[in-house]
C-alpha cells in the first residue's frame, strides 16, 4: 500500500520550493501499562476526569431541575413556555462539554463520558488500565455532582425527578435503546473526527477547535433524544443521577444507558478505524508486501 504523505507547498527566493513529508500513524498504545501507575501525570489525569464529571452533572442536573421548576404549571403563575426549555437544556448540556473538554484535553484527554473512554480504547488510544480507572473516575465524579447538586436544592431535586434518565412515556425500551445506540454513535464518531492526528497534520492550516464540534454533537444529540429519555449518551452521567435520585424506575430503565451508549462508542470506533482510516486494509497490505 502506498503511503500517505503530505505535500507542503513553501514560497521564497526566486521560485517554489516544494517539501514532502510522511505522515506516521501513532502507535496504539499498549493494552496493558502498568507504568503508567508509577506517574504522577495518570493521576492528574484521574483527577482531572473526577473533576470535570463532578462539575458537569452539577450544572447540567441544577438546570434540568431549574427548568422543570419555571415551567412547573400547578405553581401559580408558571406557564409551560416559562423557562430556558428544551433548547436551553441542551445548550447546557453541549456548553458545558464544550468548557470542560477544552480545559481537560491537554491533561487527561477530556473525555468525561465512560462510553468516549471505551470507544477510544477500542481504537487503542489508550491502554485498558487507564480506561478502566478512568471510568471509576467519571461515574464518582457523576455521583458527586449529583448530590452536590441535590444539597443545594434538595425540594426541588426529589419533585422533579434529579435529572434521571428513563424512558418518557409513549416510547418504549427499544425506542429508547436505539436512541441511545445512535446518539452515542454521534458523539464518539464526532471525538474520533476532531482529534484524528492526520487530519490535524493535513488541516494545520486550518484552525479548528477540538472541543467545539465535541460540544455541538453533545447538543444536538440533545435535542433530538431529550423527549424520548432525557438523553443519556454518557453512562456516568446516567449512573450518578440514578444513585442519588435512587428510585425503582430509574433502576428499572438504567440498563438503557450503559447498553445503548456502549454499542454505539463501539460502532463508532469500528466505523473510523476500520472504514474510514481503513486500518484493517492497511495492515493486511503491510502484511502482503512483506512476505
Amino acid at each position: 500500500m502506498a503511503k500517505d504523505v503530505e505535500v507542503e507547498e513553501q514560497r521564497g527566493g526566486g521560485g517554489g520550493e516544494y517539501s514532502a513529508k510522511d505522515y506516521h500513524e501513532p502507535p496504539p498504545a499498549p493494552l496493558i501499562d502498568a507504568e503508567e501507575l508509577t506517574k504522577w501525570s495518570f493521576y492528574r489525569a484521574l483527577i482531572a476526569e473526577f473533576i470535570a464529571t463532578l462539575l458537569f452533572l452539577y450544572i447540567t442536573v441544577l438546570t434540568i431541575i431549574g427548568y422543570s421548576n419555571q415551567s412547573d404549571t400547578t405553581i401559580k403563575g408558571n406557564t409551560q413556555c416559562d423557562g430556558v426549555g428544551i433548547l436551553g437544556i441542551a445548550w447546557a448540556f453541549g456548553g458545558m462539554i464544550f468548557i470542560l473538554v477544552y480545559c481537560t484535553a491537554g491533561i487527561s484527554g477530556g473525555h468525561i463520558n465512560p462510553a468516549v473512554t471505551f470507544g477510544l480504547f477500542l481504537g487503542r488510544k489508550l491502554s485498558l488500565i487507564r480506561a478502566l480507572l478512568y471510568i471509576v473516575a467519571q461515574c464518582a465524579g457523576a455521583i458527586c455532582g449529583t448530590g452536590l447538586a441535590k444539597g443545594f436544592q434538595k425540594a426541588y431535586f426529589d419533585r422533579y425527578g434529579g435529572g434521571a434518565n428513563y424512558v418518557h412515556p409513549g416510547y418504549n425500551k427499544g425506542t429508547a435503546l436505539g436512541a441511545e445506540i445512535i446518539g452515542t454513535f454521534v458523539l464518539v464518531y464526532t471525538v474520533f473526527s476532531a482529534t484524528d492526528p492526520k487530519r490535524n497534520a493535513r488541516d494545520s492550516h486550518v484552525p479548528v477547535l477540538a472541543p467545539l464540534p465535541i460540544g455541538f454533537a453533545v447538543f444536538m444529540v440533545h435535542l433530538a433524544t431529550i423527549p424520548v429519555t432525557g438523553t443519556g449518551i454518557n453512562p456516568a452521567r446516567s449512573f450518578g443521577a440514578a444513585v442519588i435520585y435512587n428510585k425503582d424506575k430509574i433502576w428499572d430503565d438504567h440498563w438503557i444507558f450503559w447498553v445503548g451508549p456502549i454499542l454505539g462508542a463501539a460502532a463508532a470506533a469500528i466505523y473510523h478505524e476500520h472504514i474510514i482510516k481503513a486500518s484493517a486494509i492497511k495492515a493486511l497490505g503491510s502484511f502482503r508486501s512483506n512476505h
